[in-house]
């Protein structure tokens, strides 16, 4: 089946926020190129199995090993796969194609060590994944689609739409290609690059389960956040899965006037219907919500929608807010306010017993904010292919 995009319910949000549904892209069962050859890099190892044993006639343990081959050693050719015969690496170049994303551009950050990966799809898409390190250990935060058709007013990534949802075996090389470029671990995950997740619901769920996976690299659901700006049908139906990943709301508003004005889905979901949905969701998994709140200055930073927000979700069980300064892109205007007034709205939050952190900023010199390294290599692009066209 196609994923969720081609519901009649994403229809729906689509044409509520005004934007152009996204391509087909092929996100069946199995993971497929144009020329309908199998990429593995996208199969479950149930779904390895059976095309092992039912369509090339192998048992069933060799596709247990390919799979650690391709989700465990990294590896990019079935020529690197030793322990399989030559005879069965031939029959595996025949069927299947192994597509690895390619790094096309590298920032590192002289602040604080953060690394900006742009990444060239098979078809010459882009994404944006960011290496971030802690002492606790590596995180990355990778795109769950090319572009995003949510349109929130603060982020880079909506700018020029959305492209196609990106598939499971694409997600996953965002952080195999990471660790293979570092030679360091991978330890946490968060989708919170380019796209919204649950718009790319079943691509993203299958994702979650391969990245979790003891055959592959056996990262816990726990260490995984996924965020979104608030599909209230898709976060119940996210519940009843009962993953244990950290569920992000991008809130960023305490009332819908304000939220309206920045991000359209707010036309669609109320924050009364957000809010009831995150209920919901710690209800049947027992897992914290965190509350995104991007302060944006002189529109929804002041002590009085600080106090509003206080008394909006202080009833919600183990919330957490993390509050965001605004990453300034220049296609808009929106400014950071001042550390104080950070400072102030953070504690009246903690006044009503609400646990709040302020995220860190990181890569701001390496343009860090979601979409921003994407936009500008399109647009330089753009310029580069004008200027060739003058010329001849």
């Amino acid at each position: 089946s196609n994923d969720t995009t081609s519901s009649a319910d994403s229809e729906e949000q689509s044409n509520e926020m005004g934007s152009q549904s996204p391509q087909s892209d092929g996100a069946q069962s199995l993971e497929t190129n144009d020329n309908n050859i199998l990429n593995p890099n996208g199969e479950s190892l149930d779904e390895l199995k059976k095309i092992l044993t039912d369509e090339l006639g192998e048992k069933a343990f060799r596709a247990t090993q390919i799979y650690r081959w391709l989700h465990v050693a990294l590896c990019t050719s079935f020529d690197e796969m030793t322990n399989i015969s030559a005879s069965l690496r031939e029959k595996l170049k025949e069927h299947f194609e192994l597509s690895c994303l390619v790094k096309e551009q590298l920032q590192v950050s002289k602040i604080d060590g953060t690394a900006k990966y742009l990444f060239r799809l098979s078809d010459g898409n882009r994404i944006e994944s960011v290496l971030m390190k802690y002492k606790h250990g590596n995180s990355v935060c990778i795109s769950s689609q090319a572009g995003c058709r949510m349109g929130c007013k603060f982020c880079a990534s909506t700018l020029d739409g959305l492209a196609r949802n990106l598939l499971p075996g694409e997600m996953l090389d965002q952080i195999y290609r990471i660790q293979a470029d570092t030679g360091e671990r991978v330890d946490n995950i968060v989708i919170m690059g380019c796209g919204e997740p649950l718009d790319n619901f079943d691509n993203v769920t299958k994702f979650l389960r391969m990245i979790s996976d003891e055959n592959g690299l056996n990262i816990s659901q726990r260490n995984i956040t996924v965020s979104t700006c608030g599909l209230v049908p898709k976060i119940r139906e996210l519940a009843e899965l009962n993953l244990q990943i950290t569920l992000a709301i991008s809130l960023h508003a305490p009332n819908d006037d304000i939220r309206k004005t920045i991000m359209p889905v707010a036309n669609k979901y109320s924050i009364e219907e957000l809010l009831s949905a995150c209920e919901y969701y710690f209800k049947k998994t027992g897992r914290r919500i965190t509350f995104e709140y991007s302060l944006i200055n002189g529109v929804n930073d002041s002590l009085k929608e600080a106090k509003e927000l206080a008394e909006r979700i202080k009833h919600i069980n183990g919330s957490h807010v993390n509050l965001i300064p605004i990453n300034p892109i220049k296609e808009r205007t929106f400014k950071q306010g001042t550390q104080e007034e950070i400072s102030e709205f953070k504690k009246l939050l903690e006044k009503y017993k609400i646990n709040v952190t302020i995220r860190r900023e990181m890569g701001r010199d390496i343009q860090g904010a979601c979409g921003q390294l994407r936009k500008s290599y399109s647009e330089q692009e753009t310029r580069t292919n004008d200027e060739k066209e003058e010329i001849f």
